[in-house]
């Protein structure tokens, strides 16, 4: 990569990466309660959160990952970015409200509002744990491609140098700023890395052998075309069945987005709730750019490997920067501005990662166990200390783990890795946010039951159920994960309601529920989700009876926008603040406007 680099280029490279740092430093100068440093004090707006998703989101893990599935799978692992859509909005409609009256500093506390300190202390435990491993898998990656970016002559990252350098500079950021310096760095990263994506792929996509998105979808269903421009996957392929992306994949998308502390903590940062909502909705925008500018990118580039370049045998975890190679012109500082994008998003996630970890352990572990009289000073020290010790342990875990030249599509690896622990978590919110009469001692027993569940699902599958003919037809040789988060969701839902019956029964719960929330919220749903359940049922009829679900693209994402446009007239008790915001300026909006983009693509690359 460092012979791409012109003065140019290291000039614009030196000067962002400057900026980038000096920026997170002067963000973290002053003096900080426990608010501020774990929470930013509450004033983020919307540009903010939305900077801040985005940044925490999309690591280079994922910039060149999802390039390089592209460049070998196809368009179907854009399913991993357009389906975050839906999470999104329930996270806006359902959850913030929710979370938002309580003025908590994690989601934790809310279960332990909602159902008891048992369900808190589980709910930390999974959530650090799962945290634990994606900073290892982050330093991995990281480390990697740090190497694959900066190696010149006889100079090289060694996987231990790439380790140190990802966890000292990250350590110290949050350690020195928390979540003001974090968000400011993740604003700046945000900047750096859309704009590298939009650079890389619109230079492929436009070159006059591919003639943009629409020349690219002709190229690829031509006679000499691999047909990579679909969505949907066989229901046995091993890795993205569509029956388990409309399932499982929708259950990991809503832990990731409605209950996920290292994501939410962003949106309970937020200055007001339209700043918390039209974050959340701007990053959902932002998740779009993938799949067109990354993945796509990645389609075209299998072609011009082949046909145009006659490339053999690129591996797919070099397919962007052999890429990037050929399409960027030297001598304008694109490089240079590339690479500080590629470089900034190594340590994007692993940022936030760190400081949720650290509120957790603070304010759940440390304040709730051991110093329930901690004041502002002693929760920052400590909030200081957790961030160091969660550095050195995955650190030396990714070390000892993992080799630089382990292969595989990590990162399907490690959702398959931290998928045991999510469908228990998902049901015990959406079940606890949705219906009042879920007892409190319900969530702890699904807690626990999840893991061991999804482990028996997955083993009798294996050795009980594989050999049956229509199943391993549908299903395929082994239980994809996917299919198995849904088995397990369904599972859990239906414990924890029997669970909550039956203790009902026994002795009422004293739910502490304020201005019901519980159900308000939800409620405001339930009216859209059964016309547009019912509106797409129809367009389902028609592809059926004989339509393209190309043709119906601009019906279907008309229909979906109209829908949701409407949702500012299903909650009676809002209608006297909305009316004070005009339309054009409203969350419904842009809202409406997502939603009828993510139904265009859904259908119309089919």
């Amino acid at each position: 990569m460092l012979q791409l680099l012109g003065y140019t280029d290291w000039l614009v490279f030196a000067v962002l990466t400057l900026y980038l740092v000096g920026s997170g430093i002067w963000a973290g100068r002053k003096k900080k309660n426990a608010e501020d440093y774990f929470m930013a004090g509450r004033t983020l707006r919307w540009w903010s959160v939305a900077g801040s998703i985005y940044g925490a989101n999309v690591s280079l893990s994922q910039i060149i990952g999802m390039l390089g599935i592209g460049y070998s799978i196809g368009f179907a692992q854009s399913h991993y970015e357009i389906l975050a859509i839906p999470a999104i909005i329930f996270l806006c409609y359902v959850f913030i409200p929710v979370y938002r009256q309580r003025g908590v500093f994690t989601l934790s506390a809310y279960l332990e509002h909602r159902y008891n300190s048992g369900a808190r202390l589980i709910y930390s435990i999974c959530i650090i744990g799962i945290i634990l491993i994606l900073l290892v898998g982050g330093l991995y990656i990281g480390s990697r491609q740090l190497g694959l970016l900066f190696t010149v002559g006889n100079f090289t990252f060694s996987y231990l140098q790439g380790i140190l350098c990802i966890a000292v500079i990250s350590c110290c950021l949050i350690c020195w700023g928390g979540m003001q310096s974090l968000v400011v760095s993740e604003n700046m990263i945000t900047v750096l890395m859309v704009t590298s994506l939009v650079i890389v792929g619109w230079l492929t996509l436009s070159r006059s052998e591919i003639g943009g998105l629409s020349g690219l979808l002709h190229l690829d269903a031509s006679a000499v075309g691999q047909h990579k421009m679909k969505l949907y996957l066989p229901t046995n392929h091993p890795d993205l069945p569509w029956t388990g992306v409309f399932s499982g994949l929708l259950v990991l998308q809503g832990f990731f987005w409605t209950t996920n502390q290292f994501e939410v903590q962003r949106v309970l940062s937020a200055k007001t709730n339209r700043d918390a909502q039209l974050g959340a909705i701007v990053a959902g925008f932002l998740k779009l750019t993938i799949p067109f500018f990354s993945i796509a990118a990645g389609v075209a580039a299998a072609y011009l490997f082949k046909y145009t370049w006659h490339l053999e045998g690129v591996q797919p975890d070099d397919a962007f920067l052999v890429l990037m190679s050929k399409v960027v012109p030297a001598g304008y500082g694109l490089f240079g501005w590339i690479l500080a994008g590629l470089t900034a998003a190594i340590f994007s996630s692993i940022y936030s990662m760190l400081n949720a970890a650290s509120t957790l352990l603070t304010v759940d572990i440390y304040q709730q166990y051991f110093h329930r009289t901690a004041t502002d000073r002693q929760l920052v020290l400590a909030g200081r200390w957790f961030v160091v010790i969660l550095t050195a342990l995955a650190a030396v875990l990714a070390f000892v783990t993992f080799t630089p030249t382990s292969g595989g599509n990590f990162f399907l690896v490690l959702s398959k890795n931290s998928s045991y622990l999510k469908p228990g978590i998902v049901t015990v919110f959406f079940m606890g946010v949705c219906f009042k009469k879920i007892h409190p001692s319900s969530a702890v027993a699904v807690l626990i039951i999840s893991p061991l569940l999804s482990w028996a699902v997955e083993y009798s599958y294996d050795h009980y159920f594989s050999s049956f003919p229509l199943l391993h037809s549908y299903l395929g040789e082994h239980i994809n994960f996917l299919h198995r988060v849904m088995i397990v969701f369904i599972g859990c839902i239906l414990i924890q309601s029997i669970l909550s019956y039956w203790l009902n029964k026994k002795k009422p719960a004293n739910i502490p529920v304020n201005d019901m929330d519980v159900m308000g919220s939800a409620k405001k749903m339930v009216l859209p989700i059964s016309f547009f359940v019912g509106g797409h049922l129809f367009f389902g009829c028609l592809i059926y009876a004989g339509f393209t679900a190309v043709s119906l693209a601009w019906p279907a994402a008309l229909y979906t926008a109209a829908l949701f446009a409407g949702l500012r007239y299903f909650s009676p008790p809002a209608k006297t603040e909305i009316q004070r915001q005009p339309f054009l300026y409203s969350t419904d909006f842009y809202t409406a406007l997502l939603a009828g983009v993510t139904i265009w693509i859904l259908y119309y690359f089919s």
